[in-house]
């Protein structure tokens, strides 16, 4: 994508090179497979695929380039990363102490078959992950079944996370989901229950409504069902801020963190301040933009996106999607190496993210490509697929 009108040819040129620059870095340490973590199969998704295909093809692509902003692991993604273990941190005032990434659940929909999913949740929980995202509308509830069925006999050592997707239906419906969700992670409670996708302006006064889906939330922990209780969402920080202002006492948030957010629509500058002073756990999100547009198309490498999101005081662990053991493999390499950055690399990461201002990495922020069709239908909007091409 060109620069806009506004930013001049000499931006443009700039840009230009440092997505050349940053592709190759990206895609040398990577490889197309584990850039694109196969989210949805979305036409932004298959065309950034192509331009990996285009731009790796040719001969003067090398093998390696030094990261200009964050050192790359030198090591191969691909092979057995050596033991150790991923840090933890707090978990706002609940007082678990969680890893500093997580699982992500969507991703786990997408996963080979049952037996990856099991080497890859038996691998994480040896090098210390500890925090299994998930929701009850992923993939049809596929995602909740493979977590649980990898889960079954090493329960105690996970925090377990799902989401209930009521969209503004009532109490009774989100009942019925958290016994269902239950069932298909074979637990007998959750450790955290998140509202999930508050994205729409009306979603902060439906959840607060008399019988609506804040008195199932109560209920199942007055009930010993769930632990921790919270909400999540990706659209807009105004509608998380409306979710916390009327004054009901979450103990989580989930929200996108990455370089590109401080300049637009920020969850960051906005939201995570009023998170951190009310003692909530702060799940980060989207660190990689959801599919990887920004690995695929130079702006990021994996390494930048994974250390920034991990370096933000006040996030207590950031959910990173895997589609297989080789992203898997990946991250911990990221891990093996990471420290977080300092106050020089995160401007200068903040910066480079700044001349992305206008959505074009942060497509669950500016698109419908995030937007589940659940939430959709119960706000009366078409789903993507029944749109016009």
């Amino acid at each position: 994508m060109m620069a806009s009108d506004d930013n001049g040819a000499e931006t443009a040129g700039k840009l230009a090179e440092l997505t050349r620059r940053r592709f190759l870095q990206g895609a040398a340490v990577t490889g197309a497979s584990a850039v694109l973590p196969g989210a949805a199969s979305t036409v932004a998704a298959s065309s950034a695929e192509k331009d990996t295909q285009a731009a790796t093809s040719g001969s003067d692509s090398p093998s390696h380039l030094p990261n200009p902003i964050v050192p790359n692991p030198q090591a191969s993604y691909g092979g057995v990363t050596p033991s150790f273990q991923v840090p933890k941190r707090p978990m706002g005032k609940t007082g678990l102490e969680v890893s500093i990434i997580g699982l992500g659940g969507y991703h786990i929909g997408t996963v080979a078959g049952q037996q990856e999913v099991n080497d890859m949740v038996a691998k994480a929980l040896d090098h210390g992950i500890n925090f299994f995202d998930n929701a009850w509308e992923y993939h049809g509830g596929l995602s909740e079944e493979r977590v649980g069925s990898a889960l079954k006999g090493k329960r105690d050592q996970a925090i377990v996370m799902t989401k209930v997707c009521t969209h503004g239906r009532k109490k009774d419906l989100a009942m019925r989901m958290l016994e269902e969700s239950l069932t298909r992670l074979q637990t007998d409670h959750l450790d955290v229950w998140q509202v999930h996708e508050v994205i729409y302006y009306n979603d902060p006064e439906r959840a607060y409504e008399q019988d609506g889906v804040l008195e199932a939330l109560t209920a199942a922990k007055q009930q010993g069902k769930v632990r921790f209780i919270g909400f999540t969402g990706h659209k807009n920080p105004s509608i998380h801020l409306d979710m916390l202002n009327r004054g009901f006492p979450f103990d989580t948030v989930q929200m996108p963190i990455n370089p590109f957010d401080p300049a637009f629509r920020s969850f960051e500058r906005n939201v995570l301040p009023v998170a951190v002073q009310k003692g909530m756990a702060v799940f980060s999100m989207k660190s990689m933009s959801g599919s990887g547009e920004p690995i695929v198309h130079g702006a990021l490498t994996p390494t930048e996106a994974l250390s920034y999101a991990m370096s933000v005081p006040g996030v207590s662990t950031t959910i990173s999607g895997m589609d297989s053991m080789a992203v898997l493999n990946q991250n911990l390499e990221i891990l093996r190496n990471f420290k977080p950055l300092d106050e020089k690399q995160m401007s200068d990461l903040r910066e480079h993210g700044r001349q992305f201002n206008d959505g074009r990495y942060e497509l669950f922020k500016s698109t419908l490509k995030y937007d589940g069709d659940v939430g959709r239908e119960q706000h009366q909007f078409p789903t993507p697929a029944e749109l016009p091409a």
